[in-house]
């Protein structure tokens, strides 16, 4: 695509990275066919070569954001199907963070909205407020109707719509120290996951240990910056870089580490992006390179071990594979190959491709095309009449147990269930295939 940037433009290091990545995209349309909002409205703003038209303009010009780029802009889901299908290699993902960012800094929101965004962005990445504020949903939903009517707190109705009716109580994570240990790993602590569901990162340090490794958390990491990236509160996601990269960079200078493992497949992709995120940062672009280059899902680090033998046999999984996860990173074989290696019966649901509407913030922020999607996929999960679903994303165990029927667990704890952990608690009280066999 042919650009016009002014030379003082590209004198901004973002501004040069968006233009390279513009002129990449031939305008072919391959995108359209996998955009699940364009699939879902049929309109090519609403598309990733739309989107990348209204950016050029937006970008190019310098201009001031208009409320219908904004709007188009925020509609998409940051899935990344698009950089999967695109045949010329557009870096979609580093120009759509560039022109949230742009906007965030050019375009007034509306009161309401610059509220409720700064709220989320205050309480989302830090687990005290966190938990205090899932303690205290069930007091707003019964007024979840009136909310929703009301268009400056619609997305208070639907944060209370995901809230769970109680919270999950704190699971333990402490990590045993393994003799003769085959490898150091630090695990992401994370914002969202331990408080929603706890029992994955317990599941994750259970299978570790049994596989010879000494797991440690590294004091001082929190939120990987993932959720306020993605509204475009660059600086804030920069500040969660920095510290992060800090933290771990005091474990890899002192007893060395051999992963940075992440059971959040969100927060994976933000943490193997922070070398462009601060590549213009002379004092951090070497260290968030190191950080990222060690940066690896659980399923991804699993798939490149040896894992204890399996017993579970006969249990029929429903893998959804999530879009940080498959399109992000590119991890697509290994949660599959590993549940199968496993004894379990793996199937994918139609559709695979498509979001289910979680996407970080956006299932608050864009409520209805957040529900259109997720009804769309647990109807296709239900439709394989499985035993199980299996992600490997906190948002989308979220999202999707809302369309599902089906218990939806994340897929490491089946492998730790198949290797000698307990039977995930979700499963507990559930008859599965294996048992009517």
């Amino acid at each position: 695509m042919q650009t016009r940037f002014q030379p003082e433009a590209l004198a901004d290091p973002a501004m040069k990275a968006s233009e390279a990545v513009i002129r990449k995209c031939v305008h072919c349309g391959f995108c359209t066919a996998t955009c699940p909002t364009y699939v879902l409205m049929g309109d090519e703003l609403d598309s990733p070569r739309g989107r990348i038209y209204l950016m050029k303009e937006m970008l190019e010009n310098r201009q001031a954001p208009t409320a219908e780029v904004v709007k188009h802009v925020d509609r998409c889901l940051s899935c990344l199907s698009c950089m999967t299908t695109c045949p010329s290699g557009v870096n979609y993902m580093h120009l759509v963070d560039h022109a949230r960012a742009y906007i965030h800094e050019h375009y007034e929101r509306p009161r309401s909205e610059q509220l409720f965004r700064k709220l989320l962005a205050e309480i989302l990445p830090h687990q005290r407020r966190f938990r205090m504020a899932l303690v205290l949903a069930p007091l707003g939903k019964p007024f979840r109707s009136l909310l929703r009517g009301m268009p400056g707190l619609k997305p208070l109705a639907a944060m209370l719509d995901l809230a769970p009716n109680t919270t999950p109580a704190p699971v333990g994570a402490n990590s045993a120290l393994v003799p003769a240990a085959q490898g150091r790993i630090a695990l992401l602590q994370g914002c969202a996951e331990p408080v929603l569901r706890p029992e994955f990162r317990a599941a994750a340090m259970r299978l570790l240990n049994r596989c010879g490794r000494d797991v440690i958390f590294a004091p001082g990491e929190g939120c990987c910056g993932a959720l306020v990236h993605h509204m475009g509160r660059e600086d804030d996601a920069l500040v969660a870089a920095r510290r992060n990269v800090d933290a771990w960079m005091v474990e890899i200078e002192g007893r060395g580490l051999d992963a940075i493992i992440v059971t959040a497949s969100g927060c994976g992709t933000t943490i193997k992006n922070y070398g462009f995120m601060l590549r213009d940062d002379p004092a951090y672009a070497a260290k968030a390179e190191r950080v990222s280059q060690l940066a690896m899902d659980i399923s991804e680090y699993l798939a490149s071990i040896a894992l204890p033998p399996a017993t579970v046999r006969g249990v029929t999984v429903a893998y959804h594979p999530a879009c940080s996860l498959q399109h992000g990173q590119k991890v697509t074989d290994a949660p599959k190959r590993l549940l199968a290696e496993a004894g379990y019966t793996v199937q994918v649901p139609a559709e695979a491709h498509l979001c289910c509407g979680s996407a970080g913030t956006y299932n608050i922020l864009q409520s209805e095309i957040a529900d259109t999607l997720g009804a769309r996929k647990g109807g296709h999960l239900d439709r394989l009449d499985a035993d199980v679903v299996a992600t490997g994303n906190v948002g989308c165990a979220t999202q999707i147990a809302r369309f599902s029927d089906m218990p939806i667990v994340h897929t490491v704890e089946l492998l730790d269930w198949a290797t000698g952990g307990p039977r995930p608690a979700r499963l507990d009280h559930i008859q599965l295939g294996a048992e009517t066999k």
